[in-house]
């Protein structure tokens, strides 16, 4: 078979623009900006960690700069104006509403105890008269937080500490019964799906398990650029054995291309692949950005070694408790240790690791202006950087 080969140079580049990186910053972010971001990744990763600001928030801050964060709760949440909806797609998400139909069979999965979590697999079966009254009641008094329920049970010391109730309302939520209709602070206000969702997309058709699959590969690809198999059944969490059945199938017809990228291996190449001639990024990237959600592709690409120290004990954290990465131009040049400490209105900056391929006088100014916007977008109206930097960064 015929591979196309890539330098590691080009696979950043076509990597980058397909997330939409390489485009300039609008002037003025509208929600018709957030609208086309969120078509180009499609998902957005929810997180409760609430350390600098929630991980679904912070993609489109990269992308398009200093927005009203209400824009995204008016295009996720909003009765009539919304484009998303809450599911599992590369964990806990916002997906584009577009793609509603592509999880049905994996709602269906859940319906069966399959692919969820082997304990609320479990309740499911168990406690079936219990969700169908947990059902029932949300039918009968509209939408409702898991403490509102009439008989939700008290929290108990596993499940994340949930109730009985929630348990319930997230089997419902994974069977694709109920979802989010909005969130109170960070807790999830449930609804009925049938009178959240638009009608158009509630009587779209429902494809077959495979090619809703093959579907969800082509949406990898695109907002990948290139990957490998790993790369693409993670975007959306494919089980290994579907990916394996339907990336040949795919190939087959055209819509994945098979690649070489030097000092990586067999990958895959999305046939409508852009790579701009030179990619001038300047973006600080949450740790939920598929920037680098799949480590080793940013490994394979950018030459760096990355992992979330938020469950590693303090005393054996190597750069910090909650690290961004910081891209500029078509590379990874440094790490940021973050924090939004609201009560005293200051960015903290607790550390910046540079890169061993970065200079400080190349990476200071850029990096100084991007932490500037942050601060502006998060309300914070001081920045306190480590001495060395703080000069050089001009804050």
């Amino acid at each position: 078979m015929t591979r196309a080969h890539l330098t590691q140079a080009q696979a950043r580049r076509i990597a980058l623009a397909a997330q939409g990186l390489h485009e300039p910053r609008p002037e003025r972010v509208t929600a018709r900006h957030l609208a086309r971001a969120l078509s180009r990744s499609h998902l957005l990763q929810i997180d409760s960690v609430n350390v600098l600001v929630r991980a679904h928030y912070m993609p489109l801050f990269s992308r398009l700069g200093a927005y009203d964060q209400g824009l995204l709760e008016r295009i996720g949440y909003h009765r009539t104006k919304r484009i998303a909806f809450e599911y599992w797609g590369h964990e806990a998400s916002l997906i584009h509403l577009d793609l509603h139909p592509l999880f049905r069979w994996r709602m269906a999965r859940a319906a069966r105890g399959e692919g969820i979590y082997g304990g609320l697999a479990r309740f499911g079966h168990e406690r079936k008269d219990f969700i169908d009254r947990v059902r029932e009641e949300i039918r009968a008094r509209g939408p409702i937080g898991a403490g509102e329920l009439t008989d939700g049970g008290k929290s108990q010391s596993a499940w994340w500490g949930w109730s009985d109730g929630k348990r319930a309302l997230e089997w419902l939520f994974w069977a694709g019964e109920v979802t989010t209709l909005t969130r109170r602070g960070f807790e999830r206000i449930y609804d009925l799906t049938e009178r959240v969702l638009p009608d158009a997309v509630l009587n779209a058709p429902t494809p077959s398990d495979e090619e809703a699959q093959r579907e969800l590969l082509r949406h990898s690809v695109r907002a990948l650029g290139v990957a490998s198999e790993r790369c693409l059944r993670d975007y959306f969490r494919l089980e290994a054995a579907d990916a394996k059945a339907r990336i040949p199938e795919l190939v087959e017809a055209g819509d994945l291309v098979p690649a070489t990228v030097e000092g990586w291996g067999p990958v895959y190449l999305d046939p409508a692949a852009r790579m701009p001639r030179k990619v001038g990024a300047r973006a600080l990237v949450s740790p939920f950005d598929p920037v680098v959600w799949e480590r080793t592709r940013t490994e394979k690409l950018f030459d760096f070694r990355y992992r979330i120290e938020i469950y590693t004990p303090a005393e054996k954290r190597e750069f910090g408790y909650y690290c961004l990465p910081f891209v500029l131009g078509e590379a990874i040049v440094a790490r940021l240790d973050l924090k939004a400490d609201r009560a005293s209105r200051r960015l903290i900056v607790h550390a910046i690791h540079l890169e061993h391929h970065a200079a400080p006088d190349t990476v200071a100014g850029p990096l100084g202006e991007e932490l500037r916007l942050m601060a502006g977008w998060l309300g914070l109206t001081d920045i306190a950087a480590p001495s060395e930097w703080a000069g050089r960064l001009g804050v």
